[in-house]
């Protein structure tokens, strides 16, 4: 192995630990390598867009979008533990992904349902009031469709290689399928019903006080050591990036439109294409 490849694996071997945990490998070597049939394939939009560096820009973005939905918000400050075991979080949510895309359709299927029983146990009364209930089909919708705008709006971005318009519906309907798995209804299955469903969602979207600590958490004061500081400043920059303008000062978000377009822009470039370096593109195939 020469230098550079030394170097590359090490830096790579930092960003999968943290991403998957030090089960990870094990883990990826289950996932990818398991035998049995697969509900998606290389060449499908899903399996494109989830394998790509710019996931790293769309799970911030995705993080600081959900937090907006107050009985979601409230669901996960009181039963999720992100500040006590963020990382911990993290590499389920990372496996659950993993399983869900690029595992068996048995260990898909086995994964969700494993999900969907944590939700039924997750309920409580958020600040307002209001009860709420994880296994709600209305916030396991808007946790969805969230998260699937940020990762394609980042894919489109920052990907390698960006989905014309046929893939890009592809992509909404094939990751429809999760969502319906873990209950929820009307779920969107095209570009344009997927930004009609978030402009509906709109009017319930408010940012609480624990969505303005959450954010503060995930950008001001993440749990990242010194040495990966500068590198997630640069992902977390280019997330702030692709948040809607009236997020911005509900979430104390910063909107610097000239920087944003320019030298935000560029940085996230430069980030993704040197993660996509360091982790590779090409993830494994089973035999």
């Amino acid at each position: 192995m020469n230098p550079l490849q030394a170097v590359r694996k090490r830096v790579g071997d930092t960003i999968f630990a943290r991403v998957a945990g030090d089960e990870g490998p094990a883990r990826r070597d289950r996932i990818h390598f398991a035998e049995g049939e697969r509900r998606f394939g290389p060449e499908s939009a899903i399996y494109r867009v989830h394998s790509d560096a710019s996931m790293f820009v769309g799970g911030l973005r995705a993080l600081l979008l959900q937090s907006l939905h107050p009985l979601a918000m409230a669901a996960v400050d009181e039963h999720s533990g992100y500040r006590g075991d963020p990382w911990g979080r993290l590499q389920r949510t990372s496996t659950f992904l993993a399983e869900t895309t690029f595992g068996t359709i048995e260990d898909s299927d086995r994964a969700i349902a494993v999900v969907r029983a944590v939700h039924e146990r997750v309920r409580g009364t958020a600040p307002d009031g209001r009860p709420y209930a994880a296994s709600d089909p209305h916030l396991i919708r808007w946790v969805h469709v969230a998260e699937i705008d940020s990762f394609l709006r980042a894919h489109d971005r920052y990907g390698a290689h960006p989905l014309d318009a046929a893939d890009r519906d592809a992509y909404v309907a094939e990751a429809a399928h999760v969502a319906r798995g873990l209950g929820a209804v009307d779920v969107p299955e095209t570009v344009a019903e997927l930004d009609q469903m978030l402009a509906d969602y709109r009017p319930e979207l408010e940012a609480t006080p624990a969505a303005r600590q959450a954010a503060r958490f995930i950008l001001v004061h993440p749990p990242v050591p010194l040495a990966l500081r500068a590198p997630y400043g640069l992902l977390s920059a280019a997330g702030i990036a692709m948040m809607p303008r009236w997020t911005r000062w509900p979430l104390r978000l910063p909107y610097l439109p000239l920087t944003e377009a320019t030298a935000v822009r560029t940085s996230g470039v430069a980030i993704t294409g040197a993660i996509r370096w360091a982790i590779g593109t090409d993830l494994p195939t089973p035999n």
